[in-house]
């Protein structure tokens, strides 16, 4: 019987990527991350959307961190899980996990660190700056007063991020605190691409995780950031079922296993 040669699984992944590359095609929806990752980059920014308590989500996220490690192109990691002004850029590459919670302000109650720390110390141990994202909770109160903000979006936006505020909390806020929370959501949004903006080092990438709705092109980050910075928007949707491709939401959706069902509004009511 004639042997059959087979290619290392290094040189096979490569030799798919080429291919890929030429012909236009994206990688399967089962393709190791790092191809994925390598199949939307180079881009100046590169928006992971998670749903939060999807397990899966939180492994993808630690596995693209060390895609762009290995390629040499991760610039920053940027997160919503942290505020704006905090930093690990003054630690040095061996800082121990404490180290590294207390130097991001970290918020065990809302971000258990478990989820998270994974692909934060992957950042950390290759010397690449974690940088708090989100808006402080501190200026959150002159948000919701800022009328400068009403403009930040299109009429039709503004509209859409209202009803998704509405959405967000289950019909539960008065209507007087919508357009409030709709100027907070619209500055957690540009404070993240601010802090996206900034870390932007020619030739690399910035990675943001954050939840989906801060990914959406139309009306989250992306919306933020000026024309000639390219952003990729990426969704992790966890379903059974997902689009044959992406929309103008996002620039490409990664399908996990489905979540059990559960009632996130009912135990908002409680």
């Amino acid at each position: 019987m004639a042997r059959t040669h087979l290619l290392p699984i290094s040189l096979l992944a490569a030799a798919m990527l080429m291919l890929a590359a030429c012909t236009g095609m994206r990688p399967a929806a089962d393709a190791p991350i790092a191809a994925r990752v390598a199949a939307l980059t180079p881009a100046d920014a590169l928006l992971l959307g998670e749903q939060h308590d999807a397990a899966d989500h939180h492994r993808i996220e630690r596995e693209t961190v060390q895609a762009l490690v290995d390629s040499g192109r991760l610039a920053a990691l940027a997160l919503e899980m942290a505020d704006d002004g905090r930093s690990t850029a003054n630690l040095p590459s061996g800082a121990t996990e404490a180290q590294v919670r207390a130097a991001l302000d970290w918020q065990e109650k809302g971000w258990p660190w478990d989820n998270y720390g994974p692909a934060v110390m992957v950042a950390v141990r290759a010397g690449v700056p974690v940088l708090g994202a989100n808006l402080p909770r501190s200026r959150m109160k002159d948000a919701m007063a800022d009328v400068s903000l009403d403009v930040q979006l299109s009429e039709k936006a503004r509209a859409q991020q209202q009803e998704a505020v509405r959405d967000g909390h289950c019909d539960l806020l008065p209507a007087a605190q919508i357009l409030p929370m709709t100027r907070v959501q619209i500055a957690r949004d540009r404070s993240m691409a601010q802090v996206v903006l900034k870390a932007r080092q020619p030739g690399k990438t910035v990675l943001l995780i954050s939840g989906n709705a801060h990914a959406l092109r139309t009306l989250g980050v992306p919306q933020h950031m000026p024309t000639d910075v390219k952003v990729v928007s990426v969704q992790m949707l966890a379903s059974a079922t997902v689009p044959f491709r992406a929309g103008p939401e996002y620039d490409a959706i990664w399908q996990t296993a489905p979540l059990p069902e559960q009632d996130y509004c009912a135990t908002l009511r409680k």
